[in-house]
């Protein structure tokens, strides 16, 4: 009930949120993932070289020209990182906020929604300067590629996933598109914490690899043991409710909990946390 009422009024403060609410669709979560095989732990698999991509405008020169627009990539995690961070950079007059992010989507089953091409129209009808990632609930899941199924888990899974990452990267950057990735919290259950930590795994390799930002949350959403709790002390050192019931999804605070790295990160990577200089006094005649 928290987290309904949590998320509902982050979404309420957004033009987007609310129109969100007005085409809701189930989030799917760990029920999604049922049917998938537990992961063995095993080396993150690399493809030998990422997709070559152009160099992309720092975000200083995009805020020379205009606002900083900003578009909000994934699933139903990416949903309430939208909401928080609409509401961590809503005082920024030269910074929009925009959600892209769609529930019960991910980059295992393209069969379903095709990600690649579903991006790259959003983008093509409504143009960005930064995208913000976070997939990765729904993708504990078979990848389906070249006429072959990978289970999840396995070496060729990773190869796959890797894959549909670099494609996805290659091509927002190829669009002068800035990208961010944010990683997933620690889960309640512990089989499908481990499943995303191994998602977490292949995508902080891969944006290593290509040279991403990757702003992990696994420890920003965890107690001081490293483990999963669904209270957490806030900057006051007051133990608030940060997760949904279902432990897999935040509540307000816990999305605000994991936007305001991202936020800060940006600010500073566009000179935004920086004061304006001072005008330039003219001497008297």
């Amino acid at each position: 009930m928290t987290f309904g009422v949590g998320v509902l009024a982050g979404l309420l403060l957004t033009p987007d949120g609310r129109d969100w609410l007005r085409h809701p669709t189930v989030m799917l979560g760990d029920r999604a993932n049922a049917s998938a095989p537990p992961s063995a732990p095993a080396p993150v698999a690399v493809p030998a070289a990422p997709p070559a991509v152009a160099a992309v405008t720092p975000l200083p020169a995009r805020l020379a020209r205009g606002p900083l627009r900003i578009g909000v990539f994934g699933d139903s995690m990416a949903d309430g990182l939208y909401a928080g961070l609409y509401r961590d950079l809503r005082d920024e007059p030269k910074v929009t906020v925009t959600k892209f992010s769609e529930v019960s989507t991910g980059l295992s089953r393209y069969d379903y929604v095709d990600i690649q091409s579903r991006t790259q129209r959003q983008i093509e009808e409504t143009p960005i300067d930064v995208a913000v990632i976070l997939f990765g609930t729904n993708d504990a899941q078979g990848i389906s590629l070249d006429g072959a199924v990978h289970d999840f888990g396995t070496d060729g899974w990773k190869t796959a996933y890797a894959t549909r990452i670099d494609n996805l990267v290659a091509m927002l950057r190829s669009r002068d598109v800035a990208v961010y990735w944010v990683g997933l919290p620690r889960m309640k259950s512990s089989r499908f914490d481990g499943r995303m930590a191994l998602v977490n795994d292949v995508v902080e390799a891969r944006m290593r690899a290509l040279g991403v930002p990757y702003l992990e949350t696994t420890g920003l959403t965890s107690n001081a043991e490293g483990r999963y709790e669904a209270y957490l002390p806030n900057r006051d050192g007051r133990k608030v409710l940060m997760r949904a019931n279902d432990g897999i999804h935040m509540s307000m605070a816990g999305y605000l909990r994991m936007s305001g790295p991202v936020a800060e990160r940006l600010k500073r990577d566009a000179g935004l946390d920086r004061p304006a200089p001072a005008p330039v006094q003219t001497p008297a005649a």
